[in-house]
């Protein structure tokens, strides 16, 4: 036996917990961003933001992690992909005991930006290890089922959680919670995953590129979360919007004359790879928006309560949960396209179907076939387009390509839902009346129609998204 193979036999005996350690890492972003929605009047009345501000305690979230991943995804890539997970669990639990003691609001809109930074580090650092601890096949397209079930689960179990904590303890244990978790996943990972080894000092890091790049993206999903509320014509708009493209514009010019460029070129000649993230963008701006306008529809049209809609999402959870392992087994039954084309076009069915069921007199039961249909589509779609985005591309691109499809599922989500909530009226969680009712079935039937628009077009596509078993 090799040494390499030696050194690799230890952590394929024991691989389960590297990956239960991995997929917990994912299940901290996943809860990390949604947890805070059902805190959210508590927070603003315990800490007296204004109704305006209020909405920052998850916009600096967003706005930091769609800003920084790229970066975070190189930094694995070049600084060592253990020491970025372990640096990112610890920033992790660190920014969230602060922000449980948060005194002001400012204070806890710049932890969540922290948090959200936290997040950007973490994200292509689990999702590097598991493309490079697996190979690329069924070990990795099964490792990869687990992490998204975490993930994809996480989103909705936020929402119960959430409640549960803030109903029992109040708010501040929405972010106490993270910080024994993190904790652990910190040290976890120093034990479990294998040594980065010391820094390749022939690979340089492009400062400029991460500069510009993270700069651009950051003015850009600023722009994408703050102007259709604010207004597209207001100077904060505006500067951001025209800083947004100078920055950019800037990096496309770093890039091509770096040496060791943060995105290298080849990247973007791989068709798998550009296939994929337009998945992702897609995904998020249809699939991931469906909690928020769930959200509105359980408390404001129906008037429950913190912990009753956490458990309103139980059921998506589970089902998002048990798509994410059919998924798995469809690349391995069917490939890749056929797989991705078979959930999109289920979550489109199921997404109209809960439009239909969206009543003012409504039963809970009655939502239920959308929100399978929806769930099952949205796991499988989840698995297949990370197993998309990862197939094909070099380990030591792994970060970067990962840090890609994530920043245009940041940039997509912010997108979409700027989209769907102009297109549903302007609503929000001050709305209400039938109007914001009739806004919100608007919004699923248009997610109904951008599913099933993705899942055409992939069908155009034959070839690039073909990955056979």
């Amino acid at each position: 036996m090799s040494t390499t193979e030696s050194a690799k036999f230890p952590l394929r005996k024991s691989i389960g917990l590297p990956l239960l350690v991995l997929a917990s890492g994912q299940l901290v972003i996943s809860l990390d961003y949604n947890i805070v929605y059902v805190a959210l009047p508590d927070i603003g009345a315990g800490l007296g933001f204004s109704d305006h501000d209020l909405q920052w305690v998850v916009s600096a979230y967003v706005v930091a992690t769609g800003g920084f991943l790229l970066l975070g995804g190189r930094a694995a890539d070049l600084l060592g992909r253990r020491r970025m997970f372990v640096v990112a669990a610890l920033l992790y639990a660190g920014s969230s005991l602060v922000g449980g003691l948060a005194p002001t609001p400012g204070v806890l809109v710049a932890v969540r930006a922290v948090q959200g930074i936290g997040g950007s580090l973490l994200f292509p650092a689990t999702l590097s290890l598991i493309t490079t601890l697996y190979d690329e096949g069924p070990d990795r397209n099964r490792a990869l089922a687990v992490w998204g079930a975490a993930g994809a689960g996480g989103l909705c179990f936020g929402s119960l959680l959430g409640g549960v904590l803030v109903e029992a303890f109040g708010w501040p244990s929405v972010f106490f919670v993270n910080v024994p978790v993190a904790g652990a996943l910190a040290v976890a990972g120093r034990l479990l995953f294998p040594a980065d080894g010391p820094w390749d000092r022939s690979r340089h890091f492009d400062v400029a590129g991460a500069l510009t790049a993270t700069g651009g993206i950051t003015l850009l999903v600023f722009l994408l979360v703050r102007a259709p509320a604010e207004g597209w014509d207001t100077p904060a708009a505006l500067a951001s919007a025209v800083l947004s493209v100078c920055l950019l514009t800037l990096f496309a010019v770093v890039e091509r004359r770096s040496r060791d460029p943060l995105v290298p070129a080849r990247l973007f000649a791989h068709r798998g790879l550009l296939a994929a993230m337009g998945v992702t963008a897609l995904f998020s701006a249809t699939f991931s928006s469906v909690p928020y306008f769930l959200t509105l529809y359980f408390q404001t049209v129906h008037g429950y309560r913190a912990v009753a809609t956490g458990l309103a999402f139980l059921v998506p959870a589970v089902v998002v949960a048990v798509g994410t392992q059919a998924g798995e087994r469809a690349v391995s039954a069917f490939g890749m396209r056929r797989m991705l084309v078979g959930g999109m076009t289920s979550g489109a069915a199921g997404a109209a179907a809960l439009g239909l069921a969206l009543t003012s007199d409504g039963s809970y039961p009655s939502l239920l076939p959308g929100i399978v249909l929806l769930g099952l589509g949205q796991g499988a779609a989840w698995t297949g387009m990370w197993i998309a985005a990862s197939a094909g591309v070099a380990p030591g691109d792994q970060g970067v390509a990962s840090g890609l499809a994530s920043t245009t599922l940041q940039v997509g989500g912010a997108v979409g839902l700027a989209v769907l909530v102009a297109l549903a009226g302007g609503v929000g969680q001050n709305a209400s009346g039938p109007g914001l009712l009739d806004g919100i079935r608007t919004a699923v039937f248009a997610i109904a129609g951008g599913i099933g628009c993705g899942a055409l077009a992939l069908l155009a596509l034959r070839g690039v998204t073909s990955t056979s078993p």
